[in-house]
């Protein structure tokens, strides 16, 4: 019997179907936002790293080549063929918005640890959307 699951990131994190939105798949890979608040008083902490921690590492391993600017390497140009466009749509602006974040919050001389952490938890919206629009065949 075969299982219909989507392979991400190198883990197998199931069908990416079955969260109804990219912050879901954010809060399994545990790179949302720890939280304490009470009355009006709102604290946030680091990432709360429940969930699949493999992924979540692959995800965060992956976010640092957006410290580098926006290019579709000749490598990178035969990997998309035989892609859908969508996909490949969605992996472009990815890159245009994480390269160019990675850029602005460096700016503001933030922590690069927590600059990539940042970008892993947007990438992974990115990753969301590919596996909402694109259908394994």
């Amino acid at each position: 019997m075969e299982k219909s699951s989507t392979v991400f990131v190198g883990m197998d994190v199931g069908d990416l179907t079955r969260f109804g939105s990219a912050r879901q798949l954010m809060g399994y890979l545990g790179l949302v936002p720890r939280e304490s608040s009470s009355g009006e008083q709102r604290r946030q902490g680091s990432i709360t790293k429940s969930g699949n921690s493999y992924a979540r590492r692959a995800m965060v391993e992956a976010a640092w080549a957006y410290r580098h600017p926006a290019r579709v390497s000749r490598i990178i140009a035969t990997r998309h063929t035989g892609l859908p466009k969508a996909a490949c749509g969605i992996a472009w602006r990815a890159q245009l918005r994480l390269s160019a974040k990675y850029r602005r919050l460096s700016a503001r001389h933030l922590h690069k640890n927590k600059i990539v952490v940042a970008l892993a938890r947007e990438l992974s919206g990115f990753v969301w959307a590919i596996g909402q629009s694109v259908r394994p065949q």
